[in-house]
């Protein structure tokens, strides 16, 4: 199946007063970490830049395909509707995830595109959902569709009898790396 990978990077990352695409995760940034656990299972792998978007494309080393979002102020929805319009028409699916998620398991992308099944797979980890999310090319219509105030979870909702949940041992899932004090916890360093 071919594999379309999508990392948003667009944000301002006004809580963590650093772009987050270029936080050190073991030994890569954020963002190089991601695109090489995309790399190895997508092709393409875009990453949606937006806010410091020069800054992160020269500190970032592993290749990929960037596409600009000049909107990322309007939010998170614009950023994957830019990613999305740049998914080229062979690819079957995609893999989509937000770049303050490095820490998840190269195992939970291997289940989540496992074989057939769904028009959406979610990873949850203990109870709880998380990034990234896979979702069959027939939706891609539906978030281009997204008004500028709506939420992806939105189309995800409206499929739940067509969702497919994987319960992962993976915590890595849930490591949403918004502020200082959660990139602590995650790498055990300080800004």
């Amino acid at each position: 199946m071919s594999v379309a990978g999508v990392i948003l990077a667009a944000g301002e990352s006004r809580r963590m007063g650093f772009p987050k695409a270029l936080l050190r995760y073991r030994e890569e940034t954020f963002l190089d970490t991601l695109i090489g656990l995309f790399t190895a299972r997508c092709q393409p792998v875009i990453v949606v830049l937006g806010a410091h978007a020069g800054r992160i494309r020269e500190g970032t080393l592993r290749p990929a395909t960037f596409a600009i979002n000049a909107d990322y102020q309007r939010g998170q929805t614009s950023s994957m509707q830019c990613g999305l319009r740049a998914v080229p028409a062979t690819a079957e699916s995609v893999l989509f995830t937000l770049v303050d998620h490095p820490a998840v398991a190269p195992a939970t992308l291997d289940a989540l595109l496992a074989g057939p099944g769904p028009l959406v797979r979610v990873p949850r980890h203990g109870g709880r959902r998380g990034h990234p999310i896979w979702f069959s090319r027939e939706l891609i219509a539906e978030f281009l569709g997204l008004p500028e105030d709506g939420a992806a979870r939105e189309i995800v909702r409206s499929h739940a009898a067509q969702t497919g949940f994987l319960d992962v041992d993976d915590a890595g899932i849930l490591a949403d790396i918004d502020d200082a004090a959660a990139y602590g916890r995650l790498t055990g360093a300080r800004l």
